[in-house]
């Protein structure tokens, strides 16, 4: 048991010594004193000044362990030296022992209430002045070592948390291609409208939450879809009108997949999923919302899911060249779509663009031999 105890003593000890530690003082004397008695007790990283305007530089450069500190001095008490010392050291634990000849209790008081962790009144006993330096350092090493500690366990939650995040859009993202899946496989349209309903909502001025919960909560825009027959879902060419009501139902069975939950993600999903077809109008559905009685969050999702739907290949369709998809966004403001976000959308469209790229779906085999076939004729 001795030995146990005497190891992480002798350690903190060995840590003590090694401590970095300023006088202030404005008698060298006091200074020389001081720093005679440090070194006898083996402290090897000692640094002392008797300007105190030099205090607060000295501190950034060092970051210092201990301070003892003078209080009557020319140029900055020790009073005003530890008001500098506040505004740098914020949350960090500094120890000051103040040693001066004031013996009354307003400056002992004033002193603790400013910070200082100690105070000896001189002249003072050496062995007391060393054993409350060494108390006063053991104090700061075991706060270092709990400081650590802190951080290595934030940092270890800051990643859990990250991986909970990916998990968690992942997720969800894997429950929007669930919708997308039977006519778009590689279940890239739900990133990149995802992301691009991000951007978008970043460049509307909803805040890096917000655009954040976008981000999470897009994904399901077409959640409903798993409620629609193959052979409406992937009827080539034109639904008939009965086909078309049968189609529109997914905004409905979207939103009550996504009902009844406090999540504020899971609410906005909802949001998302029973207004992203509504258009600007009024002649959406499916309640024929108009103008701002769309929310902000459906109004966004329209415009990236329907950019990325027309840039898409699907198996009722060809994909749109870029510019003709830009094209139809932008006759389609104030119809089917907010102007203002419109205006939004041609701003932060090399944006988009980098999102179509980097999420690209995989090209089929004719896909690829047609590009081979351009780019030889091309040539």
């Amino acid at each position: 048991m001795g030995n146990s105890a005497a190891g992480p003593r002798s350690e903190i000890r060995r840590e003590s010594l090694a401590a970095r530690i300023l006088i202030v003082d404005d008698n060298p004397a006091n200074v020389m004193l001081l720093e005679k008695i440090l070194e006898q007790e083996d402290f090897s990283n000692v640094q002392s000044t008797t300007d105190s305007r030099t205090v607060k530089g000295l501190y950034q450069e060092n970051k210092f362990d201990l301070i003892l500190l003078d209080i009557r001095m020319p140029h900055l008490d020790g009073f005003q030296v530890m008001e500098q010392l506040a505004d740098v050291i914020e949350s960090d634990y500094l120890p000051v022992l103040v040693l001066s000849a004031q013996p009354d209790k307003d400056t002992r008081l004033k002193a603790l209430e400013m910070g200082a962790k100690d105070y000896i009144i001189k002249p003072f006993d050496q062995a007391e002045v060393v054993q409350r330096i060494l108390n006063m350092l053991e104090v700061r090493i075991l706060y270092n070592e709990q400081r650590r500690y802190s951080e290595i366990l934030e940092a270890a939650v800051r990643e859990r948390t990250k991986e909970l995040r990916q998990t968690r859009l992942e997720i969800i993202r894997r429950l929007g291609r669930a919708g997308e899946y039977r006519d778009n496989e590689t279940g890239m349209h739900v990133i990149r409208m995802s992301k691009s309903s991000q951007r978008l909502a970043l460049a509307a001025g909803l805040g890096e939450e917000r655009a954040e919960l976008m981000l999470s909560a897009s994904p399901m825009h077409d959640v409903g879809k798993i409620g629609i027959p193959d052979k409406i879902l992937l009827k080539p060419g034109k639904l008939d009108a009965g086909e078309w009501e049968i189609m529109k139902t997914h905004a409905e069975i979207g939103a009550d997949i996504l009902s009844d939950h406090s999540s504020s993600m899971i609410q906005l999903a909802q949001s998302i999923a029973l207004t992203h077809h509504e258009k600007w109008d009024g002649s959406g559905y499916p309640n024929g919302l108009k103008g701002e009685e769309i929310p902000i969050e459906g109004r966004i999702t329209a415009i990236c899911d329907v950019f990325d739907a027309l840039t898409s290949e699907r198996p009722y369709k060809n994909s749109w060249p870029v510019a003709e998809a830009v094209k139809f966004i932008n006759e389609q403001s104030g119809a089917h779509f907010d102007p203002n976000l419109v205006k939004l959308f041609n701003r932060v469209l090399p944006d988009l663009l980098d999102i179509l790229e980097d999420y690209a779906d995989e090209k089929t085999e004719n896909e690829e031999e047609t590009e081979e076939t351009d780019r030889a004729a091309a040539s």
